[in-house]
């Protein structure tokens, strides 16, 4: 058979097999049913659920959601999961059944969710993206990536949903910690970083997966920070800031995209055929397949209310460039009614399967569809990735605040009392998109300052003090009692994306793990947990507050999705430290910074404000947007690129190759970056660019390049950026990238609001 022969041309074999197929088997492919419930684990034996035999015989599955998946939605736990050797076997036993129980033996696509790793039982939980930004460690990430990548497809995982590239605009939004940030240059650095690290220089590599790039587009702009809600956007910030790092992702390689939930100008993009047809397809040249976010269909025709029932949505969506839905059932249900019917054209069906055929081929899935479960088992979760883990956690960590050299911390500086409701609570470090973790897999702040200082007794006390969100004050008594006897508070709040994985609660008057029936979630971020506010939630506050009132050195540790704004702890703290979700190693990398032994180089990709009330507070806003509310300036507490460290940083003699150069010429900037403090750091040299007058407004400024650089105590290094069209273009007229003769400000330093500055004028011709 033709469309077994790996000697010919994929494109060849895509149209032999969509050839042999019926309507019914064409439409089996573009249905994706939850993976996880296909089979069952009793006694340690694995066996596939009969409504999983009964379809593959119907028509077959084209694609399988999160069939490794463990968390509380899937009511997967660590006692009824699989291991990372079973769940390699139980996918084997999965494809198998499909290939030889169908009609044409047509291998599924394993789809996964890696956000921040293999959302298994026992993959490495890396820091959240959030948090990965922080570090502007691209180089990193891409390791990080192919880690993933390796983990995922050890155990026949083929697709993974990830990376989320939307552009943060309101932190509010429960999902920011699932985002790099909020400026689309750096965004793009690490899509390309994702799309290289996830897909490798092959996709039937067995350690590739194909990336999928969510959500397209502008999901990270949505009214009111409420998740999936609708976007007032006009096309030229769309195509400058949410569209560019998709853009740059396609243009990488990306082998499948993901259309957000939300609706842009009346559209939604699950049906935009001017997103997905004219500019995803025609425009930019995508090849890949298209698929859903879960239910998104179904929103419209309940939600978006754009479709009068389920059959119109179906072909609405398939219409419109869809090729899978992810999850639900409408094309299952409608497709082939619709095509009996003449509602669909056959050919636009068979146009979706072939796309999803073709990732097939690429991954390399009908020449090698099982894996090697030993593999899974010895790549999973190993030391190395684990390595990996604590240095992105430990190089994401922002320093905001040192008053008085207040850190580091000496290792024998008398007793610590580690205190808050994220000092001793593993899930609460891992963000949302994470699976059931065994106790010892996580390290804690508390462990990670117990392991530094070693098994002293009653060096280091421990109270939680209070909840993330309850307002029960009964633990402040014991926690003012360990702060008491401490010379040191390292104090940890901030909020949680844990979802109930029925780990129980904590006894706030003696820090205790207690189980209960009714254990209190602390969930206040994460997918769907959108807040009106960035205060700390419950009484965090006020327990830092009578903590101070003790006179002790107190040292915040902020553990988080998204920023916070709480002057009072800003003004109060001797030292402030931003940690987001850093994963399982997230105590050891905090512990390695409060004592020195990593010196910190994170650096905000989020503008931190100083009250919610300045929302939007995005550096790259508009000049025209003012500069002032009667209360406060507009300026934020912490601006996009800041970040302290244990030295100092000077930088010197800014210098263009030429101040003056034509369209399509390129100048080289130059800038000295010396280390003038007493210990070994690293650096991110910013630069910025400014369009000092143009035909259509454009941001105060943007960020063009970075780089992180290590220098030993007095060190100095030159480093130097090209200025080119890439850096100086924008959407001008009839929406086409144009380079404008004229005056450009070029700036580079520590943050956006620390720069050094020269001046580069562009003529025609």
């Amino acid at each position: 058979m033709t469309y077994q022969d790996s000697s010919k041309p994929i494109a060849e074999r895509v149209e032999h097999l969509l050839g042999l197929m019926t309507t019914k088997e064409k439409v089996g492919q573009l249905v994706q049913p939850f993976g996880w419930k296909t089979y069952e684990v009793k006694e340690g034996r694995i066996t596939l659920a009969d409504s999983f035999k009964e379809q593959v015989k119907d028509g077959g599955v084209g694609s399988l959601y999160g069939t490794l998946r463990a968390d509380p939605w899937t009511g997967v736990t660590l006692e009824t999961g699989l291991s990372p050797r079973e769940g390699a076997e139980a996918v084997n036993q999965i494809q198998r059944y499909a290939i030889e129980n169908s009609r044409l033996g047509i291998p599924i696509l394993i789809g996964e969710e890696c956000s921040h790793g293999h959302m298994a039982i026992g993959g490495t939980v890396f820091p959240v993206p959030l948090s990965i930004g922080s570090t502007w460690n691209v180089e990193l990430y891409r390791d990080m990536c192919r880690a993933v990548a390796l983990e995922t497809r050890s155990q026949g995982g083929a697709v993974t949903y990830s990376p989320v590239l939307d552009v943060v605009r309101d932190p509010r939004w429960g999902r920011t910690e699932e985002c790099f940030g909020e400026d689309p240059y750096l965004i793009s650095e690490y899509a390309v970083a994702s799309v290289e690290g996830l897909q490798g220089e092959s996709l039937d590599s067995p350690s590739s997966v194909a990336a999928t790039l969510k959500h397209f587009v502008g999901y990270g702009s949505s009214e009111g920070g409420r998740n999936a809600g609708p976007v007032h956007m006009g096309t030229r910030e769309l195509m400058e800031v949410d569209m560019l790092p998709f853009r740059k992702a396609v243009e990488a390689g990306a082998a499948s995209i993901m259309p957000a939930y939300n609706e842009i100008d009346g559209v939604p993009c699950t049906v935009n055929t001017e997103l997905l047809g004219d500019i995803l397809r025609k425009e930019w040249g995508f090849d890949g397949m298209v698929i859903t976010d879960c239910g998104a269909i179904d929103m419209l025709a309940s939600g978006h209310d754009t479709a009068e029932d389920g059959m119109d949505a179906a072909v609405q969506a398939l219409s419109a460039g869809i090729d899978m839905e992810m999850s639900g059932e409408m094309f299952g249900k409608y497709l082939q009614t619709a095509i009996e019917q003449n509602k669909l054209e056959a050919s636009v069906l068979d146009e979706a399967v072939r796309r999803v055929l073709t990732l097939k081929f690429k991954l390399g899935l009908f020449e090698s569809p099982y894996v090697e479960p030993q593999i899974a088992e010895e790549v999973i979760g190993s030391e190395q990735h684990v390595e990996l883990a604590r240095q992105l956690a430990a190089e994401g960590i922002v320093l905001l605040k040192n008053e008085g050299k207040a850190l580091p911390l000496p290792k024998d500086g008398g007793v610590i009392a580690v205190i808050g409701p994220n000092a001793d609570q593993g899930y609460n470090q891992l963000g949302d998109y994470t699976s059931p973790q065994p106790p010892a897999s996580v390290v804690t702040v508390l462990d990670g300052v117990r392991a530094k200082l070693g098994d002293v007794p009653d060096h280091v006390l421990y109270a939680p003090g209070c909840r993330i969100k309850d307002d029960s004050r009964e633990g402040f008594e014991f926690a003012l009692a360990c702060a008491d006897q401490a010379d040191t508070v390292v104090l940890v709040l901030g909020g949680s994306s844990a979802r109930d994985f029925g780990e129980g609660t904590i006894d706030l008057r003696t820090g205790a793990s207690k189980v209960t029936d009714d254990a209190l979630s602390d969930m206040d971020c994460g997918e769907g947990i959108d807040r009106m506010t960035l205060q700390l939630s419950g009484v965090q506050l006020e327990m830092a507050q009578e903590i101070h009132k003790l006179g002790k050195r107190m040292i915040v540790v902020y553990i988080n999705g998204r920023p916070i704004a709480e002057p009072w702890i800003d003004n109060h703290a001797d030292a402030i430290l931003e940690a987001w979700y850093p994963g399982q190693e997230g105590g050891h990398a905090i512990a390695d910074i409060l004592f020195g032994d990593v010196n910190p180089s994170g650096k905000l990709t989020l503008s931190i404000p100083k009250d919610v009330g300045q929302l939007p507070v995005y550096y790259n806003g508009k000049r025209s947007r003012g500069k002032r509310y009667l209360e406060e300036d507009s300026q934020p507490r912490y601006p996009f690129g800041y970040g302290l460290s244990y030295t100092e940083f000077s930088y010197s003699d800014i210098q263009l190759s030429s101040d003056v150069i034509g369209i399509g010429e390129t100048a080289v900037v130059t800038v000295n970056v010396t280390n003038s403090g007493t210990r070994e750091g690293s650096e991110v040299v910013q630069l910025y660019v400014s369009d000092v007058a143009s035909k259509y407004t454009r941001p105060a400024c943007e960020l063009k390049g970075f780089r992180k650089i290590s220098l030993k105590a007095g060190e100095k290094r030159k480093i130097e950026f090209t200025i080119g069209a890439e850096q100086l273009q924008y959407v001008g007229q009839d929406y086409k990238q144009v380079v404008e003769p004229g005056l450009f400000r070029i700036m580079v330093g520590r943050h956006v609001n620390d720069t050094l500055s020269a001046d580069l004028t562009v003529q025609e011709g």
